[in-house]
């Protein structure tokens, strides 16, 4: 049998599967308990420091009552991931198996991105942080580094793996890069424009965290399961906070963080081509609001949604916020296990 490219007979793959499941499943434990903790403690101090989250003047009228929220709550979970990371994986550091540290250093990225928007929000007052020219440039720059370094540290193969085919196409190297660096930028931000409603970027990524651990597991990849369970645990605990009506909302530096997650647990993983189901909703979301965008300037202010991105447009059709995280959840939850049971091999 096979365990991550390693023949092995089927004593030590039993052996490997359940250190690697106890591993996992202890990363989900610790990340959802350190998450609660720091969300006992860092919700108070975020009142205290008046960091509280601005809401769109273009947005819905009804979203004016969550002004106040506090913000930059994905601090919560990022601390619960960070910890596991170091704690439950520290023998695979000790080992030199560096797969989690690789992704947590990559979310970190974004994160600061995401902490220096959100801070120049609160600074200016204002909804609106860093320029998109300015955030872009920052995002291309970290998504290029990560490459890099997952290649030098021989995660990545030119052999695009194809979801649901089950087979794999060969790209030069040079080409590849270039090809990250767009699903990456273009996942983060897509991720960024989902978190527009209470708990529904938390409920939608938390089905996705779960299949990267499934596989993760099957295929051998303990250490970047043992992020994506850590991501899984931390969300979930995270979510009984974020929840309509949500008593902290995560900011740019929650979103970025985890779009970056999802983007680099992919890319060691070797299989950045799953995100394209894995990721429908962030897909639809950001296509919505490019839709809108590209029909308004060409028909000179005409639309296609009431709102965009998609999930504003069913506000806007009077559905509540608890349907809205509800339905797209699900639909993250089906295409995470028509996923996960069509290409696990």
């Amino acid at each position: 049998m096979r365990w991550r490219g390693k023949v092995l007979d089927n004593l030590d793959m039993i052996e490997l599967m359940r250190l690697a499941e106890v591993k996992i499943l202890l990363a989900c434990l610790v990340s959802l308990l350190v998450t609660g903790v720091a969300g006992k403690i860092l919700l108070p101090a975020l009142r205290r420091a008046k960091a509280e989250q601005r809401i769109r003047e273009n947005g819905p009228i009804w979203h004016n009552a969550k002004q106040g929220t506090p913000t930059m709550g994905g601090f919560m979970f990022i601390i619960g991931i960070a910890i596991t990371c170091l704690t439950v994986g520290m023998d695979d550091i000790i080992k030199g198996e560096l797969g989690h540290i690789y992704i947590l250093v990559f979310s970190l990225a974004f994160c600061a991105i995401g902490l220096m928007d959100d801070l120049t929000k609160l600074r200016k007052k204002r909804n609106l942080g860093l320029t998109a020219g300015k955030k872009f440039i920052l995002q291309l720059i970290a998504a290029a580094a990560f490459v890099i370094l997952m290649d030098v540290a021989g995660f990545l193969t030119p052999n695009l793996f194809v979801p649901f085919v089950n087979a794999t196409i060969r790209i030069p190297m040079p080409i590849y890069y270039v090809f990250a660096a767009f699903v990456i930028v273009g996942t983060v931000n897509s991720v960024n424009i989902t978190d527009g409603v209470d708990g529904l970027a938390t409920g939608v990524t938390i089905p996705v965290a779960i299949c990267f651990t499934m596989l993760a597991l099957i295929w051998g990849y303990t250490t970047s399961g043992i992020f994506a369970a850590a991501l899984a645990g931390g969300l979930v605990t995270f979510l009984m906070f974020n929840f309509h009506p949500a008593r902290v909302i995560m900011g740019d530096t929650g979103s970025l963080f985890l779009g970056g997650a999802i983007c680099a647990t992919a890319f060691a993983m070797d299989v950045p081509l799953v995100l394209i189901p894995l990721g429908i909703v962030f897909i639809v979301e950001a296509l919505s609001d490019i839709i809108q965008v590209t029909y308004f300037k060409l028909t000179h202010g005409k639309r296609i949604f009431k709102m965009a991105p998609l999930h504003h447009h069913f506000e806007m059709c009077k559905w509540s916020e608890r349907k809205i995280f509800v339905i797209f959840t699900a639909v993250s939850a089906v295409f995470a296990a028509l996923t996960y049971f069509t290409v696990k091999r």
